[in-house]
């Protein structure tokens, strides 16, 4: 058996083509792949996308347009890792542009696909192995939606 990879499918009502495009423009390093249409035979309208395979930062996606029976929550996340608080900034607001802001660095899109924008600074921060200041830095970064670099820096060398 060959396994040539994974590719993620997301389930969306009607919308997958225009998500495709939408995220090919927040994501520089992206491409659109094939496109899959009804015909005739349904279900959905003869011409409609199917099926829309696009690709970001290297990781295959395809969206399906499935119908209205299933919709996406946050209990699956696709995680931005940002190496400064440019990239956290530019990604915060290109997903929350008609989405949500959620806490902790993360946010809901238009199409309702969950995001965790993290810097990579942060894992470093929490992870420190000076329990006081890791529990600090947690503590500060529950109390943010969007994540400040600078201030959970400052809040981790405290004291």
């Amino acid at each position: 058996m060959t396994t040539e990879g994974f590719t993620t499918c997301l389930w969306f009502d009607g919308q997958a083509e225009e998500a495709a495009e939408y995220y090919l423009s927040v994501f520089k390093n992206s491409r659109l792949g094939r496109i899959g249409r009804y015909t005739e035979a349904g279900p959905g309208p003869a011409g409609s996308a199917m099926a829309v395979e696009f690709e970001i930062n290297g990781q295959k996606f395809v969206g399906l347009n499935g119908g209205p029976q299933f919709t996406f929550n946050e209990s699956i996340s696709f995680q931005i890792h940002c190496s400064d608080q440019n990239e956290v900034d530019y990604y915060w607001s290109s997903l929350t542009d008609g989405g949500e802001e959620g806490p902790c660095g993360w946010l809901k899109d238009r199409y309702g696909v969950s995001w965790q924008v993290v810097p990579e600074a942060l894992i470093d921060l929490i992870g420190d192995q000076d329990a006081e200041k890791a529990a600090r830095t947690t503590a500060a970064m529950m109390t943010m939606k969007k994540l400040d670099i600078a201030a959970l820096r400052t809040v981790h060398d405290e004291g």
